[in-house]
């Protein structure tokens, strides 16, 4: 299968097989570079990171990645570029294009990448939106799949806010690999419609399933993968804070929640995690709420069934392989 000059704007472009070509890609990429074999094969090429979104995991991945590639990296912020303020997308993409062999983006809107993707000349990849965040995911079924052994079966159950670029992708991803998706929290922060009528169309024809549930314990019970996310996104107001601790601590994965899960059962995040006191913020919603935890408690994070820190690793891995795959 051909992947050269793609965009990877959202999962729902690709086909089931085109992902586990992408996954495949993504393991063997990971044993040469844990085997310390060199594969640098886009010596030459360059690449460009446009983030109106600051983070850790995703900028590293993408430079790592480009760096063992053998590509250089140019990283644009809204402070170093003027991106959207003295420069419209459409302009910046066309500029770019011609300086560049590929160009990644985080911000805050899905339109955005997309206008991006429709004016470059070279393929664009999502590093996050509002709407979906496909390379976590692509990692994230990397690491389902070197932990089970397999993808198609995994029973993943979401735990809080599904509404966002999280619960999104990971129902997409679900549905398009033959999963069972849960969504569990109270119903008004279930998915879009339109996008949950999507997911269960691919889902009738891969056999995975797509459900709600506002019962936590009924949720989990004997799920492969518990997965959460934090519960206030970046760019939103801190007025939102009190809002959803009350809606969604019922949601928090606990010790208690795992048990009721099974011993078969994981637990995932995308990072970020507050989950002690031993951030700004952290300790902003201790002082202001008593809370010393949010979304998922430390005995869980920290426990061997948490498998966060490979789900980080593979960010790198499979942005790699995106890259490797779509660069001409």
């Amino acid at each position: 299968m051909s992947f050269a000059g793609r965009d990877f704007l959202k999962l729902l472009d690709f086909t089931p097989s085109e992902l586990e070509g992408l996954l495949d890609l993504s393991a063997q990429l990971k044993e040469q570079k844990i085997k310390g074999i060199l594969h640098d094969v886009k010596k030459g090429k360059n690449i460009a990171l446009i983030f109106e979104k600051t983070s850790t995991r995703t900028r590293c991945s993408f430079e790592v990645a480009a760096y063992d590639l053998g590509m250089g990296v140019t990283y644009l912020d809204t402070i170093g570029s003027q991106i959207g303020a003295k420069e419209s997308i459409a302009d910046t993409a066309r500029v770019l294009s011609g300086m560049y062999e590929g160009i990644g983006f985080r911000g805050y809107s899905q339109e955005r990448v997309e206008e991006l993707a429709e004016y470059a000349s070279v393929p664009v990849w999502n590093g996050l939106t509002d709407k979906f965040h496909p390379t976590q995911v692509l990692a994230d079924l990397l690491t389902i799949r070197e932990h089970y052994g397999r993808i198609k079966g995994i029973r993943l159950v979401y735990m809080g806010d599904a509404r966002f670029n999280m619960g999104n992708s990971l129902m997409v991803g679900c549905a398009l690999m033959g999963m069972h998706y849960t969504a569990c929290a109270p119903q008004k922060y279930f998915p879009d419609p339109e996008l949950v009528a999507r997911c269960s169309k691919i889902a009738s024809q891969t056999g995975a399933t797509i459900t709600f549930c506002e019962d936590p314990a009924e949720a989990v019970a004997g799920a492969d993968v518990i997965y959460t996310d934090v519960w206030v996104s970046m760019g939103e107001p801190e007025t939102v804070w009190e809002e959803r601790i009350r809606d969604l601590s019922p949601y928090r994965v606990t010790g208690e929640l795992m048990e009721i899960a099974g011993q078969q059962a994981v637990f995932m995040h995308c990072l970020p995690s507050f989950h002690d006191l031993k951030t700004d913020i952290g300790m902003k919603i201790w002082e202001r709420y008593g809370l010393t935890c949010m979304e998922v408690t430390d005995e869980v994070f920290e426990s061997p069934r948490s498998l966060v820190f490979q789900q980080s690793e593979n960010r790198m891995h499979t942005i790699k392989a995106i890259i490797y795959a779509t660069v001409v």
